[in-house]
Protein backbone atom coordinates (compact mmCIF):
# COMPACT_ATOMS: atom_id res chain seq x y z
CA UNK A 1 0.00 0.00 0.00
CA UNK A 2 2.76 2.44 1.16
CA UNK A 3 4.84 1.61 -2.27
CA UNK A 4 1.19 2.48 -4.50
CA UNK A 5 0.70 5.66 -2.65
CA UNK A 6 4.78 6.67 -3.23
CA UNK A 7 4.01 5.60 -7.02
CA UNK A 8 0.91 7.67 -7.37
CA UNK A 9 3.01 10.76 -5.52
CA UNK A 10 6.01 10.64 -7.48
CA UNK A 11 3.78 10.22 -10.69
CA UNK A 12 1.92 13.13 -10.12
CA UNK A 13 4.82 15.31 -9.30
CA UNK A 14 6.37 14.14 -12.51
CA UNK A 15 2.87 15.49 -14.21
CA UNK A 16 3.30 18.66 -12.38
CA UNK A 17 6.43 19.23 -13.36
CA UNK A 18 5.73 19.04 -17.35
CA UNK A 19 2.73 20.95 -16.70
CA UNK A 20 4.64 24.00 -15.31
CA UNK A 21 7.63 23.12 -18.15
CA UNK A 22 4.67 23.62 -20.67
CA UNK A 23 3.20 26.70 -19.28
CA UNK A 24 6.16 28.48 -18.48
CA UNK A 25 7.65 27.93 -22.15
CA UNK A 26 4.29 29.19 -24.13
CA UNK A 27 4.25 32.34 -25.84
CA UNK A 28 1.21 34.30 -27.74
CA UNK A 29 3.86 36.19 -29.57
CA UNK A 30 3.59 36.30 -33.49
CA UNK A 31 0.39 34.15 -32.92
CA UNK A 32 -2.14 36.92 -35.04
CA UNK A 33 0.24 38.68 -36.86
CA UNK A 34 -0.61 37.46 -40.85
CA UNK A 35 2.19 35.33 -42.26
CA UNK A 36 2.55 38.12 -45.13
CA UNK A 37 3.15 40.84 -42.33
CA UNK A 38 7.00 40.88 -41.78
CA UNK A 39 7.45 44.56 -40.97
CA UNK A 40 5.75 47.77 -39.28
CA UNK A 41 5.56 51.92 -39.85
CA UNK A 42 5.38 53.30 -36.60
CA UNK A 43 4.73 57.20 -37.45
CA UNK A 44 4.29 59.93 -34.70
CA UNK A 45 1.31 59.90 -33.21
CA UNK A 46 -0.70 63.10 -33.19
CA UNK A 47 -1.20 64.69 -29.52
CA UNK A 48 -4.82 65.88 -29.60
CA UNK A 49 -4.96 65.74 -25.93
CA UNK A 50 -4.81 68.94 -25.30
CA UNK A 51 -2.99 68.44 -22.18
CA UNK A 52 0.05 70.99 -22.65
CA UNK A 53 2.60 67.98 -21.91
CA UNK A 54 4.97 69.36 -25.31
CA UNK A 55 6.79 66.19 -25.60
CA UNK A 56 4.06 63.51 -25.01
CA UNK A 57 3.55 62.73 -28.55
CA UNK A 58 7.71 61.98 -29.01
CA UNK A 59 7.58 60.12 -25.74
CA UNK A 60 4.28 57.62 -26.75
CA UNK A 61 5.98 56.81 -30.16
CA UNK A 62 9.39 56.12 -29.28
CA UNK A 63 8.19 53.91 -26.38
CA UNK A 64 5.59 52.19 -28.59
CA UNK A 65 8.23 51.78 -31.45
CA UNK A 66 11.00 50.41 -28.70
CA UNK A 67 8.17 47.44 -27.67
CA UNK A 68 8.18 46.39 -31.40
CA UNK A 69 12.37 46.74 -31.40
CA UNK A 70 11.90 45.07 -28.11
CA UNK A 71 9.60 41.87 -29.26
CA UNK A 72 11.20 41.55 -32.75
CA UNK A 73 7.96 40.29 -34.05
CA UNK A 74 8.31 42.26 -36.51
CA UNK A 75 10.75 44.40 -38.18
CA UNK A 76 10.46 48.61 -37.78
CA UNK A 77 10.83 50.26 -40.73
CA UNK A 78 9.82 53.71 -42.58
CA UNK A 79 6.46 53.87 -43.58
CA UNK A 80 7.43 53.27 -47.22
CA UNK A 81 8.79 49.93 -47.26
CA UNK A 82 6.71 48.55 -44.16
CA UNK A 83 4.27 45.84 -44.35
CA UNK A 84 1.97 47.10 -42.10
CA UNK A 85 1.52 50.57 -40.60
CA UNK A 86 0.38 51.04 -36.99
CA UNK A 87 -0.58 54.87 -36.16
CA UNK A 88 -2.93 56.70 -34.15
CA UNK A 89 -3.51 59.71 -31.92
CA UNK A 90 -3.51 60.80 -28.57
CA UNK A 91 -7.24 61.91 -27.09
CA UNK A 92 -7.04 62.42 -23.98
CA UNK A 93 -4.47 62.90 -21.01
CA UNK A 94 -6.51 63.52 -17.87
CA UNK A 95 -5.11 64.25 -14.15
CA UNK A 96 -7.68 63.64 -11.40
CA UNK A 97 -7.62 62.17 -7.44
CA UNK A 98 -7.90 58.89 -5.96
CA UNK A 99 -7.31 58.53 -2.87
CA UNK A 100 -8.38 61.62 -0.75
CA UNK A 101 -7.39 60.83 3.00
CA UNK A 102 -9.24 61.96 6.37
CA UNK A 103 -10.03 65.33 6.11
CA UNK A 104 -10.88 65.10 2.45
CA UNK A 105 -6.98 65.77 1.48
CA UNK A 106 -6.21 64.30 -1.61
CA UNK A 107 -2.88 61.92 -1.33
CA UNK A 108 -2.76 60.30 -4.62
CA UNK A 109 -3.31 61.38 -8.20
CA UNK A 110 -3.94 59.47 -11.72
CA UNK A 111 -3.27 60.26 -14.92
CA UNK A 112 -5.59 58.33 -17.44
CA UNK A 113 -4.22 58.12 -20.93
CA UNK A 114 -6.50 57.77 -23.99
CA UNK A 115 -5.20 56.56 -27.39
CA UNK A 116 -6.92 56.10 -30.65
CA UNK A 117 -4.69 53.19 -32.78
CA UNK A 118 -5.25 51.87 -36.26
CA UNK A 119 -3.57 49.04 -37.32
CA UNK A 120 -3.27 48.65 -41.10
CA UNK A 121 -2.44 46.03 -43.28
CA UNK A 122 -0.41 47.68 -46.24
CA UNK A 123 -0.28 44.70 -48.23
CA UNK A 124 -3.66 43.52 -48.80
CA UNK A 125 -4.96 47.56 -48.31
CA UNK A 126 -7.25 46.58 -45.11
CA UNK A 127 -7.27 48.07 -41.19
CA UNK A 128 -6.89 44.84 -39.10
CA UNK A 129 -8.38 47.21 -36.24
CA UNK A 130 -8.90 50.29 -35.26
CA UNK A 131 -9.79 51.22 -31.46
CA UNK A 132 -9.21 52.83 -28.33
CA UNK A 133 -6.40 51.81 -25.36
CA UNK A 134 -6.49 53.40 -21.96
CA UNK A 135 -4.33 53.06 -19.11
CA UNK A 136 -3.11 54.90 -16.27
CA UNK A 137 -0.61 55.76 -13.85
CA UNK A 138 -0.63 56.43 -10.13
CA UNK A 139 1.20 59.54 -8.54
CA UNK A 140 2.04 60.62 -4.43
CA UNK A 141 0.73 64.47 -4.11
CA UNK A 142 3.08 66.76 -2.41
CA UNK A 143 7.20 66.74 -2.54
CA UNK A 144 8.59 67.33 -6.06
CA UNK A 145 4.98 67.31 -8.42
CA UNK A 146 7.10 67.75 -11.22
CA UNK A 147 8.77 64.82 -11.55
CA UNK A 148 6.54 62.24 -10.05
CA UNK A 149 3.71 63.31 -12.16
CA UNK A 150 6.15 62.91 -15.73
CA UNK A 151 6.77 59.30 -13.91
CA UNK A 152 3.03 58.74 -13.79
CA UNK A 153 2.43 59.89 -17.35
CA UNK A 154 5.81 58.16 -18.32
CA UNK A 155 3.59 54.98 -16.69
CA UNK A 156 0.58 55.13 -18.90
CA UNK A 157 2.48 55.62 -21.70
CA UNK A 158 4.74 52.01 -21.34
CA UNK A 159 1.20 50.54 -20.39
CA UNK A 160 -0.65 51.49 -23.82
CA UNK A 161 2.51 50.65 -25.57
CA UNK A 162 2.11 47.47 -24.10
CA UNK A 163 -0.89 47.05 -25.03
CA UNK A 164 -0.95 48.22 -28.41
CA UNK A 165 2.31 45.90 -29.19
CA UNK A 166 -0.44 42.75 -27.78
CA UNK A 167 -2.95 44.19 -29.90
CA UNK A 168 -0.88 43.80 -32.63
CA UNK A 169 1.43 40.38 -32.14
CA UNK A 170 -1.35 38.48 -30.21
CA UNK A 171 -4.72 40.24 -31.08
CA UNK A 172 -5.80 40.67 -27.46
Amino acid sequence: MRNKIFNYFFLLVIILLLINFVACNYSFTGASVPAHIKSIAVPIFQDQSGSGESDLSDMFTKQAIQKFIDDNTLQVTDRVNADAILEGTILSLSDAPTVVSAGENVTTRRITLTVRATYRDMVKKRIIFEKNFSNYGDYPVGGDITSVRKKAIANAVDKIAEDLLLAVVSNW
